[in-house]
């Protein structure tokens, strides 16, 4: 399971599955092979409807960053028992 985090806050914002990970992933640059974090904007939440990202996945983003101008998001995975 991977679940999303506010890095300013450390606030947990949801989590998500596989393919919305490697969505972020295919979408967002990473400073080096085990970056988990991602800087977010409303113009990257655009682009990311207009890539087909999933409806569920943008919700999450818009809501986590509310009315700020833009914000880190970063991801923990956890392995299920």
């Amino acid at each position: 399971m991977t679940t999303l985090f506010d890095k300013e806050t450390g606030a947990e914002i949801g989590a998500i599955n596989p393919e919305q990970l490697e969505f972020l992933m295919n979408h967002l640059e990473e400073d080096s092979a085990d970056d988990t974090d991602y800087y977010l904007n409303e113009d990257t939440l655009e682009m990311f409807e207009l890539e087909g990202a999933d409806e569920r996945l943008v919700t999450l983003l818009r809501d986590a960053m509310g009315d700020r101008e833009e914000f880190e998001v970063q991801w923990v995975t956890t392995d299920a028992i």
